[in-house]
């Protein structure tokens, strides 16, 4: 078994904001009417504060229209994908056209990632009523999928563009909403202006996941015979307590500088699967995570250690988060605190890019986030959708065009902890700013006068993965 961590943090609850799909819809439209003006101007206000430099700079979209039909098809095709041999791996992606952008033959990796351009283009019928941002209608420029024999994958591609699609429509209202409140049309033109958004679907994997995939690499070294599916679970019931609830009162305030006070709970700092980050795009959005096992119930280290016999090819099971949130993770550099995020999970998080915090001149807030790990649940794993929408690959970053000093955590300063100490002189900054500045490298040394958004793109990898890694 892995070495177990013990780095651990406090940390708060955060439901962040949540903006109905009709709310947003409206609020993104360029009519309405006099009468509800100012509750509409309020919303919109609320938005941006969520946003903002003061906010999470996250927000929850809910009441999507077959979004919890669409999210239940694809997500348990991760783990399937992630887990059945190369070869038959590779012969599923090629029939839908997927990709991936991680080693799927490295047994030790902690996530599997299936990925896929999307395409849209505007419609050439759609109307202009004579408004600059427009009411723009996209369509899915995409090839059809391949007949694919495999009942299971069958649906794998369309389902991918389909809820891909949607994700993006979400992300460009969003983006109309945010240029109409900055009163600019930078950000939703600059989405439209990339023609393309990348999709991925994501697998992170558990502990036994690993184990037994390294496992079979080792028979396929061998010459034996590799299970097309190899899932070990045990029979029977698992004994360890999984609560559906966890310690602490969310924070529902969409300014984190005036949120109530709540009950701290833990997280670790180290014990992750995705490490801290920022998405350098525009916007990120992500249908609610679904975690699965192959057994009745997540098992504990200590009851996978105890049980040696398994069975091939057991079903995966669904389960609530043993904690109540979704692992994933924020930090708040102007409170200096850590949020757990949860939200419903037939809705999507939609995240602000370090892109879109610059084009906006810090109007809009980029999000420090990390994926953390369940402790001792050896089987559990996580399954997530997520499209990035970016700007076209030749966009420049010009100083003179985008001046204003933006909000990122430490933005104009050589580290977090230069940061920290600016804010709070005489402290010793909490391990959080230790951790941060260990792994996530300064915007100032990322980006550089004249640079197009591919060189960003490209000094941003290299700088968080060195020149041999992948993307997130």
């Amino acid at each position: 078994m892995e070495k177990r961590d013990h780095e651990q943090v406090e940390a708060e609850i955060l439901e962040p904001y949540e903006l109905h799909y009709t709310d947003l819809i409206n609020l993104s439209s360029s009519s309405s009417s006099s009468s509800s003006k100012k509750e509409e101007l309020e919303r919109v206000d609320d938005v941006m504060q969520t946003l903002g430099p003061l906010g999470p700079g996250l927000l929850t979209i809910t009441g999507v229209p077959k979004a919890a039909e669409l999210r239940g098809i694809l997500l348990p095709l991760a783990r399937k994908l992630a887990l059945i041999n190369n070869d038959d791996r590779k012969r599923i992606l090629k029939e839908h056209g997927l990709g991936s952008d991680v080693s799927l033959k490295n047994p030790e990796r902690s996530a599997s990632s299936f990925a896929l351009q999307l395409k849209y283009v505007q419609s050439t019928s759609s109307d202009n009523d004579g408004d600059s941002s427009g009411e723009h209608s996209h369509v899915l420029d995409a090839d059809s999928c391949h007949e694919f024999t495999d009942s299971e994958f069958m649906n794998l591609g369309s389902t991918f563009k389909e809820l891909g699609i949607c994700m993006m429509e979400l992300g460009l209202h969003l983006a109309r909403l945010c240029d109409r409140a900055i009163g600019e049309q930078t950000i939703e033109q600059s989405i439209l202006n990339s023609s393309t958004a990348k999709g991925r679907l994501i697998h992170y994997h558990s502990t036994l996941d690993r184990l037994l995939l390294k496992e079979a690499a080792k028979r396929n070294g061998s010459g034996k015979k590799v299970a097309r599916h190899p899932l070990t679970c045990h029979h029977g019931l698992g004994k360890s307590d999984v609560s559906e609830g966890v310690e602490g009162t969310p924070h529902r305030d969409s300014n984190l500088e005036h949120a109530n006070e709540v009950r701290p709970c833990k997280t670790s700092l180290s014990n992750l699967w995705q490490q801290w980050h920022y998405d350098y795009g525009i916007f990120t959005i992500l249908t609610a995570p679904m975690f699965t096992s192959p057994c009745d119930q997540p098992k504990t280290e200590e009851e996978e250690e105890e049980e040696e016999d398994g069975c091939w090819n057991c079903p995966e099971r669904q389960h609530p988060s043993p904690s109540g949130h979704t692992y994933l993770q924020i930090f708040d550099s102007n409170n200096s605190k850590i949020f757990l995020v949860r939200y419903p999970p037939d809705s999507f998080i939609i995240q602000v890019g370090e892109w879109a915090d610059i084009i906006s001149q810090g109007k809009l807030h980029s999000t420090l986030h990390s994926v953390s790990r369940p402790v001792n649940l050896a089987n559990l794993s996580r399954e997530t959708f997520v499209v990035f929408l970016q700007p076209a690959w030749n966009e420049t970053f010009a100083i003179s065009k985008y001046h204003t000093k933006t909000t990122n955590t430490y933005r104009g300063v050589d580290s977090v902890s230069e940061f920290f100490s600016q804010h709070h002189p005489g402290k010793q900054p909490p391990k959080i700013y230790q951790k941060v500045q260990e792994i996530v490298p300064p915007l100032s040394s990322r980006l550089k006068d004249g640079m197009t958004f591919a060189e960003f793109s490209c000094e941003t990898t290299k700088q968080y993965y060195g020149s041999r890694g992948t993307q997130r």
